[in-house]
């Protein structure tokens, strides 16, 4: 196993739909047919960076330390009411973790600067190819904040210093049926007898309403739930398959 590892998890919400033009309100509405369908095509805007914003980075940095695990529980958490010129706010959070409140501008910039430090370390996450990685590349390039790293290096198939659980678990071969099937974090975390972020109560379709009622401190511990649970479930994996 490498000596030092980044578990990673993005929290995103929809920007405001008046904030678009009236092209871009066309154009995303241009399937909706009834109510309903404009309610879920405004509620899945925050599935993609251009629509969207991530509001919460949970991390988990996990130090090899003899025979054992040195950890790190940092997450960086968009605060609603601070500006781009803010100083970030530093607390600690009921679990323990370290919160750093600021931005959405600040959070990203300060991720790509933790990342530039630590230019060694194998990042983990849970589908993080298809959404996490993409996400923040993009969303980056929206604010005009340059990475440090390119999280979609590689191909497909092939790619250096990222573990993507669901990328393993279905071993690079992801599909709607079959062995090789692709089900939720929760169904795997359950099913690997891991601890499920979920087990609170709280699950990712939740986090726009909590974000919408200032509740940016639930999401947090959330956030760091899930890595929690993104690293056991690494742990289980590597003990059947690892090197």
């Amino acid at each position: 196993m490498e000596s030092s590892y980044l578990v990673f998890d993005l929290e995103t919400v929809g920007l405001n739909f008046d904030t678009f033009d009236d092209a871009q309100q066309e154009y995303l509405l241009r399937r909706a047919e009834t109510d309903e369908d404009r309610t879920k095509i405004i509620g899945e805007m925050a599935l993609s960076p251009m629509t969207g914003r991530i509001v919460t980075i949970g991390m988990l940095h996990m130090i090899r330390e003899g025979d054992g695990w040195g950890r790190k529980e940092v997450v960086y958490q968009v605060d609603p009411l601070m500006s781009d010129t803010d100083d970030v706010r530093k607390e600690d959070l009921a679990s323990g973790a370290v919160c750093y409140y600021s931005s959405e501008v600040v959070m990203i910039t300060n991720f790509w600067r933790l990342l530039e430090s630590h230019r060694g370390i194998h990042l983990v996450s849970f589908n993080g190819r298809g959404f996490d990685a993409p996400w923040v590349m993009l969303r980056s390039a929206v604010l005009g904040i340059r990475p440090t790293r390119n999280l979609m290096e590689g191909t497909k198939f092939n790619y250096r210093g990222h573990t993507d659980l669901l990328d393993e678990l279905t071993f690079y071969a992801r599909s709607f049926s079959g062995a090789t099937r692709t089900f939720n974090f929760d169904f795997y975390a359950k099913a690997f007898g891991v601890t499920s972020p979920k087990s609170e109560g709280i699950h990712g379709g939740m986090v726009p309403h909590l974000f919408a009622d200032g509740k940016i401190e639930v999401i947090a511990e959330y956030c760091l739930r899930d890595v929690r649970s993104t690293w056991d479930l690494y742990l289980k994996w590597h003990e059947m398959f690892g090197h």
